[in-house]
């Protein structure tokens, strides 16, 4: 019987194409917000933008939506009919998210099956898809508000789609720099996102 693969090709290049639209998103975004700012005493340096002129960044966050859409549209379709966010992001608790924070905090946590998502992976992994949901909706709300309309109200008014926009915005970034963190505390899960399965664990030698 032929072993599973952890993260199938499908999954590996929707995920390399998700991180590379999203960081362009969050780097023409931040040349967008510095154009028109929403808190006065914060501007992002210039060196970190992406796109030049704000016109620049416009056609630069419009053209990478599409991709992200799409890409993410079919990330989610393959997730939910194939199984795979039922087998790996379920069961939770929160019971288990407490001791899995528990044992993070205290270098104790279990890295011995990569295969199988610990409590807090399963929270981070199944929160960020929903915050981005969510920026595409809020994003859609500010790309065209008169076509849209109807979907300003959920965010109050305008400003309140902006405000909201730029705080998952916030969410996605965090998200990534825990990401990359953890990634390089268990490079093992990098390695098995580029080939498809972690490295064969090895079981320490006992002599005798």
């Amino acid at each position: 019987m032929a072993t599973r693969v952890m993260h199938p090709l499908a999954v590996r290049i929707m995920h390399w194409t998700n991180a590379v639209a999203i960081i362009l998103m969050i780097l023409s975004g931040w040349k967008i917000y510095n154009d028109d700012i929403i808190f006065s005493w914060l501007h992002f340096d210039e060196d970190f933008t992406l796109g030049g002129e704000a016109q620049g960044a416009l056609q630069w966050h419009f053209a990478i939506m599409w991709i992200l859409a799409i890409n993410g549209l079919c990330y989610v379709l393959y997730g939910l009919f194939s199984g795979r966010f039922r087998r790996m992001l379920l069961p939770f608790s929160i019971a288990g998210l407490f001791a899995d924070i528990k044992a993070a905090i205290t270098f104790t946590l279990d890295h011995g099956d990569l295969t199988k998502y610990n409590m807090v992976q399963k929270l981070l992994y199944g929160g960020v898809i929903v915050v981005v949901i969510l920026q595409v909706v809020s994003g859609l709300a500010l790309w065209k508000p008169i076509q849209f309309s109807w979907l300003i109200p959920l965010f109050y008014s305008f400003q309140g789609a902006r405000l909201v926009h730029f705080i998952l915005m916030t969410a996605i970034v965090l998200f990534i720099l825990i990401h990359v963190a953890l990634a390089l505390t268990v490079p093992q899960t990098l390695v098995a996102m580029i080939t498809g399965n972690p490295p064969p664990h090895k079981t320490p030698h006992k002599e005798g």
